[in-house]
């Protein structure tokens, strides 16, 4: 799930500060026990999601498909005192995951993992949001983008993972996956949004940054 060369990425990787321990014991465990392990955040992209945190002193970050938790585990090490993050999750096998690793991570006051179809928990939250991170199923991402966006704080920043969709967004034929063309229709309608301003980065498997416009 990567864009970019292979050499390249393992040489940033290896040029990025490593993963906290409990953080590198979830991983294992999560290519280990549950599925999709390409699900999982990886070094490089959780330690950008920290300094985005820490850049932005996100005080309250929403993100949406927390899977087994190292994202959020991950940005929480950016947050200020007082800083919490909500995640939403719908696997309650992921949820339990999630929350045993947050526990041990010594997190419980920071990560609260909210468990159920994402739009139903966002239509009980109120904004702002700071920094709101989207990274769930990818047919959902249209509604979450539309959902969030008015959560989203004047000054704050929202990031939708897998915007590249490994290259396949760029090739204009059909692949048979309904995810490609959602992907790219996404990916236009946020350029063209005269709501926001974005930028799409060729990190791992394609970050955009978006943010409210004047």
């Amino acid at each position: 799930m990567t864009v970019i060369d292979p050499d390249i990425d393992a040489y940033a990787a290896a040029h990025t500060t490593p993963a906290a321990e409990h953080l590198a014991r979830l991983a294992d465990e999560t290519r280990a026990t549950l599925r999709f392990p390409e699900m999982l955040t990886g070094p490089v992209e959780g330690r950008l999601l920290e300094m985005l945190v820490f850049a932005t002193g996100a005080r309250r970050v929403l993100e949406i498909g927390t899977y087994s938790g190292y994202s959020a585990i991950s940005m929480a090490a950016g947050l200020p005192d007082g800083g919490r993050i909500t995640t939403c999750e719908l696997d309650p096998e992921h949820a339990a995951f999630a929350r045993r690793h947050i526990e041990a991570a010594g997190l419980n006051d920071r990560i609260e993992v909210l468990e159920g179809p994402a739009l139903e928990t966002i239509a009980t939250l109120e904004g702002p949001f700071d920094l709101i991170f989207i990274d769930a199923d990818k047919p959902g991402y249209p509604a979450y983008y539309e959902a969030t966006l008015p959560l989203l704080a004047e000054r704050g920043l929202m990031v939708l993972d897998n915007t590249l969709w490994s290259g396949r967004v760029v090739d204009g034929r059909d692949d048979g996956d309904e995810r490609t063309g959602m992907m790219r229709e996404l990916n236009a309608r946020i350029v063209a949004d005269e709501r926001v301003v974005c930028v799409q980065l060729t990190v791992r498997d394609g970050v955009t940054l978006v943010r409210r416009r004047g």
